[in-house]
C-alpha cells in the first residue's frame, strides 16, 4: 500500500521532491498586507490588522468575542485561566493529544486527568468521561466537583478536536453541566470544522485556536481565544495585554496579566489567509475524497468525519491493520520522500505526566499503535 500512496501523492503534488505533511500556502494578499505593516511601522501588538483579524474570526466562527494571541499554547493558557483553573486543580483531557494541551495546564500548577477517546471522533469519549466522574468525583455542598480521595477540584474538561474532527459536544456539554465543570475546547486543529452546523470552539465557555505554520491557515505563529460572553471576552483581551488600564501615557496595571497579544505583522498574514480559507477547505475536502477512494477495498482504513460533523480534514489519517504494518508504511513512505508520521505518544507515556491520574485507555492505545498521518496540504487544481 505504501507504493500506491507514494505514487498517488507524487502525482497529486506534481513533484518527486520531499513532500511534507502540511505546508502553508501563500497566493493571496499576504505580501501586500505584511508590507503594509512594515510601511506603517506598527509591527507589534498595536495595529489595524490585529483588530481586523479578530473580527474576521468572529464573523466566520460566530463566536461572541475573539482575542488574538502569540500562539495556540498562549491561547490555551489564557482560556484555562479565564475558566478559573488554579494551582492544584484537576483538568480532564484526553491522553491522545498534542503536548501543548497539557503543557498549558502544567505551568499553571494544575494536574491533567487522562480519559479515553472515542472511535467516533478520535476525541474525548463522553461515556468514558461520565464513568470516570461517577467512580471518582462528587458534588460538594457548594455545588463544586471534587475528587473523592484527594479532594482536589475538577475545574475544567478540555476535549481536543483531533485532526479537526469535532468531538461529541452535545454529550460532553451535558456531562459538564451535570458535574458543574467548565468546558474549554482545544480547537487548535479545527478552524473550519462544524458540529451540527455550528463552528467548533463556540460551545465551550472558552476555546483556543492555533495558527501555527502547519495549520489550515497560518500567521507564522499565533492563536486565538474564543469567548462565549462579551464581558469575559473584553476581560480576556485586558489580561492578554498585560492588564494595562488604558491611558495616554501612564503605566497602571490592575491585575496580573500576560504579554500574549498577537503582533500586527502576524495578524496581517492571518487577514490575507482568512480571505482564502473557504478555498483551502474545499481543496482539502476534495483531497479527503480522493484518499477515501484510494484506500477503499484495502486493509488500511481512511479516517472520515463523524456523521454529525463537517470536518476541515486538517491532517488526513489512516488506520493500519496493526502496529507492524504501520511501521513498514511509515518507514517506506518517508524513505521515498513522502512524509508520514505516527500519532503523538500518549501523554501518560511522557516522563512529566507518567504519574497523572487516568482512566482506562483501550481506544487511545489502539489508535496510538495503528494511526498514520499522510500529506494534507491543499492542492490547487486551478
Amino acid at each position: 500500500m505504501h507504493k500506491k500512496l507514494v505514487n498517488f501523492v507524487q502525482e497529486l503534488y506534481q513533484t518527486k521532491e520531499f513532500i511534507p505533511l502540511h505546508a502553508p500556502t501563500f497566493g493571496g494578499n499576504e505580501k501586500e498586507y505584511v508590507n503594509n505593516t512594515l510601511d506603517s511601522t506598527f509591527v507589534s501588538s498595536v495595529g489595524k490588522y490585529v483588530d481586523q483579524f479578530e473580527k474576521q474570526i468572529e464573523t466566520y466562527t460566530g463566536t461572541v468575542k475573539a482575542i488574538a494571541t502569540v500562539n495556540g499554547t498562549a491561547a490555551l493558557h489564557t482560556a484555562l485561566y479565564m475558566a478559573g483553573v488554579k494551582s492544584g486543580d484537576l483538568v480532564i483531557t484526553q491522553a491522545l493529544t498534542f503536548v501543548a494541551t497539557c503543557n498549558a495546564l502544567y505551568h499553571m500548577g494544575a494536574e491533567p486527568v487522562f480519559i479515553d477517546v472515542s472511535k467516533v471522533s478520535l476525541g474525548l469519549c463522553p461515556k468514558a468521561l461520565d464513568n470516570y466522574l461517577a467512580d471518582n468525583a462528587y458534588i460538594n455542598n457548594d455545588g463544586l466537583c471534587q475528587h473523592k480521595v484527594t479532594q482536589q477540584f475538577f475545574r475544567a474538561v478540555v476535549p481536543m478536536h483531533t485532526f479537526g474532527h469535532p468531538v461529541e459536544l452535545d454529550e460532553l456539554m451535558t456531562i459538564c453541566a451535570k458535574w458543574n465543570i467548565a468546558l474549554v475546547e482545544d480547537a487548535a486543529e479545527s478552524l473550519g470544522s462544524f458540529y451540527k452546523g455550528k463552528h467548533t470552539g463556540t460551545f465551550g465557555d472558552f476555546s483556543a485556536i492555533s495558527f501555527n505554520g502547519n495549520k489550515v491557515i497560518t500567521t507564522g505563529g499565533g492563536g486565538m481565544v474564543l469567548c462565549k460572553n462579551y464581558d469575559e471576552g473584553m476581560h480576556t483581551k485586558h489580561i492578554t495585554t498585560t492588564a494595562k488600564v488604558p491611558h495616554p501615557y501612564e503605566f497602571f496595571h490592575d491585575e496580573p496579566g500576560f504579554n500574549y497579544r498577537l503582533p500586527n505583522l502576524n495578524a496581517a498574514l492571518g487577514c490575507a489567509q482568512m480571505e482564502v480559507l473557504p478555498k483551502f477547505l474545499a481543496q482539502k475536502r476534495e483531497l479527503s475524497l480522493q484518499y477515501k477512494n484510494l484506500f477503499k477495498n484495502s486493509d488500511f482504513k481512511f479516517v472520515e468525519e463523524p456523521e454529525y460533523a463537517q470536518s476541515n480534514y486538517w491532517l488526513n489519517a489512516i488506520i493500519c491493520p496493526d502496529e507492524a504494518s504501520r511501521e513498514t508504511f511509515i518507514k517506506e513512505t518517508n524513505a521515498n520522500g513522502v512524509m508520514t508520521r505516527p500519532i503523538w505518544k500518549l501523554m501518560h507515556r511522557l516522563p512529566m505526566f507518567k504519574n497523572a491520574k487516568r482512566g482506562d485507555l483501550p481506544v487511545s492505545e489502539w489508535i496510538e499503535s495503528c494511526v498514520v498521518n499522510i500529506p494534507s496540504s491543499p492542492v490547487n487544481n486551478g
